[in-house]
């Protein structure tokens, strides 16, 4: 009896302290550990997110550059090989003029160019005009020409190309006709009018009006059959028919014609200019050349070339905005 009693205060003392020791606090080197691995654990998420947006902005920002690269190496791509055709024009006319003493140089035909343009719009009579006033004469004649033209040429191609028996009956005269000179036209036109002007815009009617009616004669012949067929099931009427199906595909074949026209225009009305005289960039060239101003002569040339080239791309924009291809 002796021996269970002393075993019992043993035995609860035990369980004391093991009770004591589970209610103590743990250590500090224990709780600093649990407290760095608890705020690393809450750290380390918001810098793993903040990466991502880091690694996209770099991405972008190379995808940037690089897109800037390529747009530059287009640029000069496309700037550069004219400014080489330019320097060599002007390389080969600088060492024709060392062998040619009465050809201008680059140089010599730069200064006079200058005094040129100080005033382009003076006015000394009909005769003794600044050379802006001779291209927009010029270009009147040619406006006027070149829309007699296309008020004519386009309806009749497209009668041509609706209509076989038609396109059969004028074709052959077409083909003859066509190769004429343009010039040949002139005196024909001054026959008839009495007059330099209307001769002159004669002469751009009647070499204007052929790209207009073949170009737009082949567009309408090159419609696709099932369109016509489709617009005879629904019983369009033939005005449907043009504006509607046959116009927008034969818009580019016939916007080809005009830019086609309006080149030939500018071309001829130089040369019907310097034989009808008045007032024009042509009479003011052969004027020039009375003069023997050849420094002049040389500015005009690339006048008549530049104010060539503008209209040749004012048509090709105007193609663009109604090209039915983009719409």
């Amino acid at each position: 009896m002796s021996a269970i009693t002393m075993e019992v205060p043993a035995l609860a003392n035990h369980l004391a302290a093991d009770s004591h020791k589970m209610a103590m606090p743990r250590s500090a080197p224990e709780s600093a550990a649990k407290v760095d691995t608890v705020a690393v654990g809450s750290i380390e998420p918001p810098l793993l997110a903040g990466a991502e947006p880091v690694a996209c902005n770099a991405a972008a920002v190379a995808a940037a550059a690089e897109a800037r690269v390529e747009k530059l190496n287009a640029l000069i791509r496309a700037i550069l090989p004219p400014v080489i055709g330019f320097a060599l024009l002007i390389g080969i006319w600088y060492l024709a003029t060392l062998k040619a003493s009465g050809l201008p140089g680059p140089i010599q035909t730069w200064k006079a160019a200058m005094v040129l343009f100080a005033d382009p719009f003076y006015s000394n009579g009909p005769n003794d005009q600044g050379i802006g006033w001779n291209v927009l004469s010029s270009l009147k004649r040619v406006a006027i020409g070149f829309g007699f033209a296309a008020l004519v040429g386009i309806p009749l191609g497209f009668m041509l190309g609706r209509f076989k028996f038609m396109n059969d009956m004028v074709n052959p005269l077409i083909s003859l006709l066509r190769p004429v000179s343009p010039l040949a036209w002139l005196p024909i036109g001054l026959l008839v009018f009495q007059k330099a002007d209307p001769a002159a815009t004669w002469t751009i009617f009647i070499c204007s009006i052929w790209p207009m009616i073949i170009n737009t004669a082949v567009g309408v012949q090159r419609v696709p059959q099932d369109y016509l067929n489709v617009a005879r099931v629904l019983a369009l009427s033939e005005w449907k028919i043009v504006t509607k199906i046959l116009f927008p595909a034969v818009l580019p074949y016939m916007l080809t014609g005009i830019r086609l026209s309006i080149g030939t225009a500018w071309l001829v009305i130089v040369a019907a200019e310097m034989l009808t005289g008045g007032v024009g960039i042509g009479f003011w060239v052969w004027d020039e050349w009375n003069n023997l101003k050849v420094e002049h002569i040389i500015i005009a040339i690339f006048v008549i070339g530049i104010v060539g080239l503008l209209l040749e791309q004012f048509l090709i924009m105007i193609a663009k905005r109604f090209s039915y291809e983009n719409t």
